[in-house]
């Protein structure tokens, strides 16, 4: 199977946690973030910070919104 991004991640957005899951490889690391934006920052921080390649979110109702502006806003790919 060819390889298409070796650095992505996953996204379970809820009201009030984001909980991202970044795969590198054969490594995996599971982190989870708050709405409020100063923890957003962070979570863009270090989505940069691992060279991230594509984010795939999963959520209910409109929560990934917010989320989904302000990444597309920093040039991830979402």
């Amino acid at each position: 199977m060819n390889v298409i991004y070796e650095r992505c991640c996953g996204m379970d957005v809820h009201k009030n946690t984001i909980v991202a899951c970044i795969l590198t490889g054969r490594k995996k690391e599971i982190r989870s973030f708050s709405t409020m934006t100063s923890s957003l920052l962070g979570l863009i921080d270090w989505l940069k910070g691992v060279d991230c390649q594509c984010v795939a979110m999963e959520a209910t109702g409109s929560y990934w919104k917010p989320i989904y502006n302000l990444l597309e806003m920093e040039g991830i790919q979402l």
